[in-house]
């Protein structure tokens, strides 16, 4: 099975991260943020990747071409250029990199790696997300009930604290940061049929749009619900969350390293 992730945009809300490099790319604990997905796919046995490249797209491909030699140990000689490879750490993975254009809309860019995909199901995710989703238990899901398209069902993390007000001008109770505030999104891990990329017109189609969209209305949309970790990587507060959980040996999304 592959997963597809998309890792083409421009993460104009952490500016301060992606001017040199695509978002995917921050990253956490020394790890590009796109390493921990692809981790996390991999722990559920899904180790063919798909990636769609879009804005600074030739920062992923380096990081991946020379993956091989960066986690490895090498003997060099200088004199002539010959180097011997000692030992690896890297990855038993195969990752497919695909120019889908700097514009390109989330939509359009599954659609253009469709030829890359085959006709199976596959997986579906952003570059710029992590979570301790259980990958198998949605794809059990996702076949169980036999739509085209299931989504991960979240409850984002809550930004401020809500205050439930009496009539009178009092507040009855105070709740931090409740994990409910907004009820469930899209968490964007999805598992889809290849007929639901035929959902997409083209380059400029958003994929949360009309595709999610008229896959609902055609009874072809499952949610599978996720109320464990879940947490995207937007801005830099962000990135510095991710970071403590990660120096403090307690992130949820790591299951690899719990192994």
């Amino acid at each position: 099975m592959k997963a597809v992730i998309l890792a083409g945009g421009l993460g104009t809300r952490i500016a301060e991260e992606s001017d040199n490099k695509p978002k995917p790319m921050v990253e956490v604990g020394g790890r590009p943020l796109l390493w921990h997905i692809m981790k996390s796919y991999a722990h559920h046995g899904v180790k063919e990747f798909v990636i769609c490249l879009g804005y600074k797209g030739y920062v992923i491909k380096e990081f991946f071409f020379n993956y091989y030699r960066h986690t490895a140990d090498l003997s060099i000689d200088l004199s002539s250029g010959t180097h011997e490879v000692l030992n690896s750490q890297s990855e038993d993975w195969k990752v497919t990199l695909i120019d889908t254009g700097p514009e390109t809309m989330t939509g359009g860019r599954l659609k253009r790696v469709a030829p890359y995909i085959g006709n199976e199901t596959f997986c579906l995710t952003y570059g710029d997300g992590l979570s301790d989703i259980d990958i198998t238990a949605e794809l059990a899901f996702h076949r169980q009930h036999g739509r085209l398209a299931t989504v991960a069902a979240v409850q984002p993390p809550g930004r401020f604290g809500v205050l439930n007000l009496a009539s009178g001008g009092g507040v009855t109770s105070f709740e931090e940061k409740p994990s409910d505030e907004i009820g469930w999104i899209n968490g964007g891990f999805f598992v889809l049929e290849p007929g639901a990329v035929d959902y997409v017109a083209g380059d400029s189609t958003s994929w949360e749009q009309d595709p999610l969209k008229n896959l609902a209305r055609d009874n072809q949309l499952s949610a599978f619900t996720h109320q464990g970790f879940w947490q995207p990587c937007d801005t830099l507060r962000d990135k510095r969350h991710l970071e403590q959980l990660w120096e403090s040996g307690n992130a949820p999304w790591a299951a690899w390293k719990q192994q």
